[in-house]
């Protein structure tokens, strides 16, 4: 993201990864970052910030897509 601090802002290891533990490490590795775990196919605001990562899970509470800035 064009204006975004740096640091990490994509977690594509993390995808089949526990819900909870993935927004542990995300949050662990880029400091300026709110990670939200939330269920698959719950609605969700679509604004852009730099400080927040949906960590998207299915009923079972395992990433199911590439948790990314936004």
């Amino acid at each position: 993201m064009a204006n975004c601090p740096p640091g990490k802002s994509m977690w594509p290891e993390l995808v089949w990864a526990n819900g909870d533990a993935a927004a542990t490490v995300i949050e662990r590795q880029n400091r300026n970052v709110n990670a939200i775990v939330v269920r698959e196919g719950s609605p969700v605001t679509e604004d852009l910030r730099c400080d927040r990562v949906w960590v998207w899970v299915n009923a079972s509470n395992v990433v199911v897509r590439v948790p990314r800035i936004g």
